[in-house]
């Protein structure tokens, strides 16, 4: 059986959420929203359609909704060339594939965006697959995203382990009966990722490389 390690990008892999905050704040000030920054940055790991709930509610005017999303996709998109990968995250998905395990990137970016943050990452050769926004019918919390990751590397949930950054991963990967494992690199408390299920929780990806011999990617599955 294949071991699988799935991966969120954004604020996991590459230093992108509070680009996406700024983003979001303008795509809803040019919509006649104020919308705080910190209600924004809880949001982020949404789909765009469920952030836009999260943050105007289920009774807003949708028709706002397709310009809200236009605006952000836009302004985030004058990044693209300039998006930062965070500290030891190509080196640790390298570290990971030789000892084996199969990268799968679960993410809740579009593919144009995506191809953007694959860029700034720079670990092309050791990524498998990915499985985007525009894979599944439900984004995360719903654990949608990561049995779809898992169903591409062709691993179970007893051999997947699954890295992220917020609330709405750790609640997906619990949803998928999968290890989910957090990094506070996306700017969310400790204490939140833990109750949303991360088992383990770790500074960012340099972090997670240098303890990775006493973390779940030992643990789960059999270990080189």
């Amino acid at each position: 059986m294949t071991r699988a390690a799935l991966f969120d990008v954004d604020g996991t892999l590459v230093d992108t959420n509070y680009l996406h905050v700024t983003a979001w704040w303008e795509a809803f000030r040019q919509a006649g929203h104020t919308v705080p920054m910190a209600a924004l940055h809880r949001a982020i790991g949404l789909g765009s359609a469920d952030l836009i709930e999260y943050v105007l509610g289920a009774d807003r005017d949708r028709d706002q909704d397709e310009r809200i999303i236009d605006a952000h996709s836009c302004l985030y998109a004058t990044c693209f060339e300039r998006l930062p990968a965070l500290p030891g995250a190509a080196e640790l998905l390298r570290a990971l594939a030789a000892r084996g395990w199969t990268i799968v990137l679960a993410t809740s970016a579009s593919d144009r965006e995506l191809s953007a943050l694959r860029r700034a990452l720079g670990a092309d050769d050791v990524i498998a697959n990915t499985a985007s926004a525009d894979d599944v019918d439900e984004g995360k919390p719903a654990p949608e995203p990561i049995r779809k990751a898992m169903e591409i590397a062709g691993g179970s949930p007893e051999e997947t382990v699954y890295v992220g950054d917020s609330v709405w991963d750790m609640r997906a990967a619990t949803g998928a009966s999968v290890a989910a494992v957090a990094l506070l690199s996306g700017g969310i408390p400790r204490a939140a990722l833990e109750q949303a299920g991360a088992t383990e929780v770790y500074a960012g990806p340099a972090d997670l490389l240098s303890h990775l011999d006493t973390s779940a990617f030992t643990r789960t599955g059999a270990a080189d």
